[in-house]
């Protein structure tokens, strides 16, 4: 793959990931105005997050890790990639079908261990009734992952970055409908998850059918191949099942004050705008990249490839995590403040995304650094780093919480980022200069630090400045977008003059795919 196709790559993504975050910002911000921050909200996160949390083990994190590079070099040679795909989804159909069984079975234990502050509570029934609604969601987005897999790894990155944003439409319409002809919101809410699963589904499957990998269900086999991606997988799986009980510890935490779980369900939003759009398209486009290269011995190739993903991702994350830190009381109360959401929850909530602003560039470094550990099939490392990480997360979280209440989960999120990142760059060393980060990088850097410095002074001044536009009801969004404009144009032309990048770089890009 060419640079530039490879930066085209990571646009195409990036772009259909915006506008899937975008479109969660609208689910979000009608989330906190017809329910709002309380038992409700906590319990519909709590449930909502047992299928997310199973499809990243089961899918996201272990199955592609494993799956897309072998499918890759299949694909490339022509080694029975059609089997191969076959085998991959009748296997993992099989073992998500039957989690889909237990989860149903025993949802009162997944709700206890992962929520165990709600019990004794109304949240507690809550959660267990909209888990068992949908957390089939899982066996969907499990096999969509595949099919999305299987489309990256043939260049086809639109269709399988189109595909979450049918979630948010689906959820989006459905609350809509839930207000305006009436009945609970949450029932609308919860019932489109598993409509907008199958829609996902049927989209990945059309397209990977189109691409020549129609897959049918069948009973599935072991084989040769299927053992060697478990043994490759099996360490991904415990490094994504490690990094979830970070989340399931967090949750735990929060679920012992009120509120809490829905506070940084809202915070965690907002960071993992620039997260989706940046990190994850990165993370997909450079994996079967780096693999494609390091095979064929093109070692240049490979550093350059790794150094421009580092430095689009910084030159877009840092200032990202800028404005998070200086203007989130502006950010929260202008998206989220409305209906059912009050200044006492937004005051909350711009406290919780300020501290997951410090990790935001740790956890897109992390979609750089691990795909030249994937791309050697190389994971039992990352599970180690993991490892690490994630008993730096349960010490803070569990033992700052007595000190800083409910706060401590973040805190302790962005710290246990930034401990991986440390990790996985130490480790990197091993493999030479092919994973090293180039000079023009390493120059560039300091100048998006500056140029983001610079960005941050101009918003705290332009805050000041639209103060009173910004506090008003019916001119706030306009108020926002002043701000947003002066950041950007801070930003960039203060990085094209400090030589952090060319903006013509950008352009070219967009314009190319190589």
């Amino acid at each position: 793959m060419k640079p530039i196709r490879l930066m085209s790559g990571f646009f195409t993504v990036g772009v259909w990931t915006l506008l899937s975050r975008v479109l969660g910002f609208l689910r979000e911000v009608l989330l906190l105005s017809l329910i709002g921050p309380g038992p409700v909200m906590d319990a519909f996160v709590a449930a909502f997050r047992l299928p997310n949390m199973f499809r990243r083990f089961f899918a996201e994190g272990a199955f592609n890790a494993a799956f897309v590079p072998m499918f890759a070099k299949k694909y490339e040679g022509e080694e029975g990639a059609a089997k191969f795909a076959q085998d991959a989804f009748s296997g993992l159909g099989f073992v998500v079908l039957i989690l889909v069984g237990l989860g149903m079975v025993f949802m009162p234990g997944f709700v206890w261990l992962t929520a165990e502050g709600f019990a004794g509570d109304e949240r507690f029934d809550m959660t267990v009734g909209y888990g068992r609604i949908v957390f089939p969601y899982i066996l969907c987005m499990s096999l969509a992952a595949l099919f999305s897999g299987i489309l990256n790894a043939t260049g086809r990155f639109a269709v399988a970055a189109a595909a979450p944003v049918l979630l948010n439409i689906f959820v989006i319409a459905a609350m809509v409908t839930g207000e305006v002809i009436g009945g609970a919101v949450i029932n609308w809410l919860v019932w489109s998850i598993p409509i907008a699963g199958v829609a996902q589904l049927a989209l990945t499957w059309w397209a990977a059918a189109d691409a020549g990998f129609a897959l049918r269900p069948k009973l599935p086999h072991w084989t040769p191949d299927m053992k060697a991606m478990i043994v490759i997988a099996l360490p991904a799986a415990l490094a994504s099942g490690v990094m979830q009980i970070n989340l399931v510890v967090g949750q735990l935490v929060a679920s012992q004050y009120d509120k809490a779980v829905s506070w940084l369900f809202a915070a965690d939003r907002l960071y993992q705008l620039p997260l989706g759009v940046v990190g994850i398209a990165v993370g997909i486009v450079l994996l079967p990249d780096l693999s494609r290269r390091l095979r064929s011995g093109d070692e240049d190739g490979a550093r350059n490839a790794l150094s421009r993903a580092a430095e689009i991702s910084l030159a877009l994350t840092i200032p990202s995590a800028v404005a998070l830190l200086v203007i989130p009381q502006t950010l929260v109360s202008v998206m989220f403040e409305r209906g059912a959401s009050d200044v006492d929850d937004t005051a909350a909530i711009a406290a919780a995304t300020a501290v997951y602003a410090l990790g935001l560039p740790s956890f897109v470094l992390q979609k750089v650094l691990q795909p030249i550990y994937f791309a050697r099939e190389d994971t039992k490392r990352p599970f180690q780093f993991a490892l690490v990480a994630m008993v730096v997360n349960v010490a803070l979280a569990v033992g700052l919480s007595p000190y800083i209440g409910w706060l401590a989960p973040a805190i302790a999120t962005s710290v246990a980022g930034w401990t991986m990142v440390a990790c996985l760059a130490f480790g990197a060393r091993r493999y030479g200069d092919a994973v090293k980060f180039d000079m023009r990088l390493r120059r560039r850097v300091w100048r998006i630090l500056a140029a983001s410095a610079v960005m941050g002074v101009a918003l705290v001044i332009g805050e000041a400045l639209l103060e009173l536009v910004l506090n008003t009801p019916w001119w706030r969004g306009l108020g926002l977008l002043a701000l947003i404009a002066i950041g950007a144009v801070t930003f960039f032309g203060s990085g094209q003059l400090f030589g952090a990048f060319q903006i013509s770089e950008f352009r070219r890009a967009l314009r190319r795919g190589g």
